[in-house]
């Protein structure tokens, strides 16, 4: 049997208060205890000498029988000089999981493929500009030469109106 010193939440909803009890680490967190060895309420001020209550020749009974504190009930007795308590170093405690760094891979790759389309857009975008330009220039091009085209042709009209009242003269 592991048995631990831990909180046990009591009080109405939005309104905590613990017990300190020595535990079956089996039991459910609010159900059966073997003992109570404190109180703790956090409702109180930090600097109310209420808000932890150990009851400390228990305590040391229990921890005399092998009996192990959770993570906040060692940092209260470890503030009570009954136990050695130094912050854990958990590395792994921030790293995501599996399914997290799929998701991350996914959104990678699909940024990357958006990347990727954008860039080609841009290309086709900047090739289409290229031939309108192209086009435009070559119309340009075509209309320039046009006129110069057109003014014989244009004049030619004009001397067959005039070959033709010559002859109507006649």
């Amino acid at each position: 049997m592991a048995l631990k010193l831990r909180l046990a939440r009591h009080g109405a909803k939005k309104r905590p208060y613990y017990r300190i009890v020595a535990a079956d680490s089996r039991s459910p967190r609010d159900g059966r205890f073997i003992e109570i060895v404190g109180r703790y309420n956090p409702m109180l001020p930090k600097d109310d000498e209420n808000r932890v209550q150990l009851e400390v020749d228990k305590i040391k009974e229990w921890l005399g029988k092998g009996a192990r504190p959770t993570e906040r009930v060692a940092r209260f007795l470890s503030a009570a000089g009954l136990w050695e308590w130094s912050h854990g170093n958990n590395p792994q405690k921030g790293k995501p999981g599996e399914k997290a760094l799929e998701r991350i891979e996914e959104k990678k790759e699909k940024a990357e493929a958006r990347k990727a389309a954008e860039a080609e857009a841009k290309e086709a975008a900047a090739e289409a500009a290229k031939a309108a330009d192209e086009a435009a220039k070559a119309a340009a091009a075509e209309e320039a030469a046009k006129p110069a085209e057109e003014a014989p042709a244009e004049d030619a009209p004009a001397a067959e109106a005039a070959a033709e009242e010559t002859k109507s003269e006649e």
